[in-house]
């Protein structure tokens, strides 16, 4: 067919087909600027097909695409002064052969008085381009060089400059000194420092173009010209990784090529966690008078439907514990939970009780073992963002946007831009609103997000659009529930809430079931003795759940792994009831640093016990005693009899003496005996001594 484009399978040069006569075929080579007709027989053409000499081209590259309105004045002159003289030449076939177009451009060029070669280079542009009037369009674009490097002779290029000294005309930009360039912004701009491009220019001309005397080279290259290299070899990750982070990178300049929508497969597919602390002060429901900070809220949303499955409102975190209220919120009854905040709705209005295929949250609550309970319970898995990529979370992000403009023109204490700033207003002292109303405020925008938000830039699929889906998170997610395998599962806010609580192992011993410190007993393991065993054999680990905000009560997990036995702190452990986990590790915390403060101080007292005790030693030690005059046998053989000597010489010195008074009665006593007695023992001691 005319216009068809052929390429020659050996040489890969392309033809385009102009005319088809009888058993002949005018062909025109593509890939020359001017080009010439010839013809080929139509016969042999085809068994070169068949041979596979030539082949087919589909793709046609050099028919131009142009929009109208983007041409210039007089570019569509140009274009058509030139469809002029080609229809006036355009005789087929005669136009085809040599000898008949040279007469008719001739003429052509008398009539419009144009040259020849200008008809010639008209005639094969509008051949090679389809035959087709836009193909006469002037190529201003090509003029000039446009991305191509001029070469570096004598004269400077570029404007003069209007202000030179001494006829300082500058220098040209030689490979050299672009080498130093890409040295230099290496050096001083893709860095931590996060040097300015005014900053990095000046430590160049000091590294680079100055001497000992800090005297600038005349031959140094202008910041005019160094900032039109920067810009030309720009690589804007290496820039902003280097000179912020590979983060910061990913998160506000990658290309946006991602859309997480795509790896849903239908409601309950992929849900997406976050926190954010709320721009708004609360006061407390018991004293209005309490400024009680900023909540932290919670949103679990659906990436299918972008409904908002599960949401918390409270004072905790963002940590675990945040995270596992809005899971159980989001596995939970939403009549039965919004009855408790006043609100009244129809199960059709919030649909969502259930637990996910998938959850995506970030490096924080969800990292580590703490979520081994979701894993291996209920069968989830966890995928974490890497640190600050909000942007993988940006369904549910987006959501604290949305809700920041909602309720800011209505709530007071709401945090301004101007917050903290010198002069700026302290919206602390504004804050009328309470826990419960805040989070019943909150309800209200899920409510309205969920059943009339319009998702203006949602992908529908190919059968949305069949269905004439309203891109509403509840009609995606009925139509979605109905029409997609989605991976929604149903468990009871019990086993989802032991699920969700934090796991550990506790010890079982004589005195009770000991966890952090503690002690608990529950009716299984009163039943079965544990206690007594305990005492008798040993103890042994058990698993337990806990929930953090309060230690009255631990949860052992049965064998099966399907039921559990609730267990309660001892009595005499009255001191950490209606405690937290922190609080009671705090205590242990600061009972041990006590603890090691004492014993620092008693390490000193005791180095100076020892000291005391040598200085006894060496003070009444008797030296130079020999005991060579007596055996061993002979030393050992008086213990008896030097022992009761010596008890009797203590008794003497460890008696009472009562003072005497008027009524004391006197009692006879033979000194004489007694100075006696004491000779004898003294005698004894003394021999003892001198070892006789």
């Amino acid at each position: 067919m005319i216009n068809s484009i052929i390429r020659n399978t050996e040489t890969n040069e392309l033809y385009r087909i102009l005319y088809i006569f009888d058993s002949f075929v005018v062909l025109i080579k593509l890939q020359r600027e001017t080009a010439k007709t010839f013809i080929k027989n139509l016969e042999d053409l085809n068994s070169n097909f068949e041979t596979g000499y030539y082949e087919f081209v589909e793709d046609d590259n050099y028919i131009p695409i142009i929009n109208e309105e983007d041409l210039s004045i007089r570019e569509k002159e140009i274009r058509n002064d030139a469809y002029k003289i080609i229809e006036f030449i355009n005789i087929e076939p005669d136009i085809y052969f040599a000898e008949k177009r040279r007469k008719i451009i001739l003429e052509a060029s008398k009539k419009f008085e144009v040259s020849e070669r200008t008809i010639y280079k008209y005639l094969s542009r509008f051949w090679q381009g389809g035959k087709c009037k836009n193909a006469l369009i002037p190529r201003f674009k090509n003029c000039g060089g446009r991305g191509k490097e001029k070469s570096n002779g004598i004269v400077k290029r570029g404007r003069k400059r209007i202000y030179a000294l001494n006829n300082d005309e500058g220098i040209n930009v030689d490979e050299e000194i672009k080498r130093i360039f890409r040295i230099s912004i290496e050096k001083f701009y893709y860095n931590s420092k996060k040097n300015s491009l005014v900053t990095a220019y000046e430590l160049m001309k000091k590294e680079y173009f100055s001497d000992e005397n800090n005297n600038i080279n005349p031959n140094c290259p202008t910041f005019g010209q160094f900032k039109y290299w920067f810009q030309k070899q720009r690589n804007i990750k290496e820039e902003v990784s280097k000179r912020y982070s590979s983060k910061k990178y990913y998160l506000n300049n990658r290309p946006l090529l991602y859309n997480s929508t795509q790896e849903a497969f239908g409601p309950g597919s992929i849900y997406q966690i976050d926190a954010t602390i709320a721009d708004v002060y609360l006061v407390s429901r018991f004293n209005k008078e309490w400024i009680i900070g900023r909540p932290v809220v919670y949103f679990v949303s659906d990436v299918f439907s972008r409904m908002i499955t599960g949401m918390y409102v409270g004072l905790e975190g963002p940590s675990w514990v945040g995270a596992m209220m809005a899971l159980v919120n989001s596995a939970s009854d939403k009549v039965k939970y919004c009855r408790e905040y006043g609100i009244e709705i129809q199960q059709e209005e919030w649909p969502c009780s259930h637990i996910p295929d998938s959850i995506i949250a970030d490096r924080g609550e969800f990292e580590g073992s703490i979520a081994e309970g979701l894993i291996n319970g209920l069968h989830v898995k966890i995928k974490n963002t890497p640190s600050f990529r909000a942007d993988w979370k940006g369904i549910v992000e987006q959501f604290f946007r949305t809700i920041n403009i909602k309720v800011k023109p209505f709530v007071d204490g709401f945090i301004d831009k101007d917050f903290k700033e010198r002069g700026g207003k302290d919206y602390r002292l504004d804050a009328k609103l309470d826990l419960y109303t805040f989070t019943k405020i909150i309800i209200k925008c899920v409510l309205y997000h969920n059943n009339y938000h319009v998702l203006k830039n949602y992908d529908k699929s190919e059968l949305m659009i069949k269905d004439n889906i309203e891109c509403i998170p509840i009609n995606l997610w009925n139509w979605g529930i109905k029409n997609c395998s989605g991976r929604l599962r149903k468990y009871s806010e019990e086993i989802v809430k032991l699920n969700v609580m934090p796991e550990d192992y506790a010890t079982v011993t004589a005195k009770g079931i000991r966890f952090q410190g503690m002690y608990y007993a529950c009716d299984k393991a009163l039943k079965e003795r544990w206690f007594e065993i305990a005492r008798n054999k040993g103890t042994w680990k058990i698993r337990i759940k806990y929930d953090p905000r309060t230690v009255n009560y631990i949860y052992m997990i049965d064998e099966n792994n399907r039921d559990f036995d609730k267990c309660y702190l001892l009595e005499y452990q009255e001191k950490f009831f209606n405690k937290t986990i922190d609080e009671v590790k705090q205590l242990y915390f600061v009972e041990k640093e006590k603890i090691k403060n004492i014993e620092k101080n008693l390490e000193r007292r005791k180095m100076d016990l020892y000291d005391e005790i040598e200085k006894i030693i060496s003070e009444q030690c008797v030296e130079n005693i020999s005991f060579n005059e007596k055996s061993k046998s002979e030393r050992i053989s008086n213990i008896r009899s030097n022992r009761l000597i010596e008890k009797q010489i203590n008794r003497i010195e460890e008696s009472f003496e009562l003072k005497s008074n008027q009524n004391s009665v006197i009692f006879e006593n033979n000194e004489e005996d007694e100075m006696d007695y004491l000779a004898i023992f003294k005698k004894k001691q003394e021999e003892k001594i001198n070892g006789k």
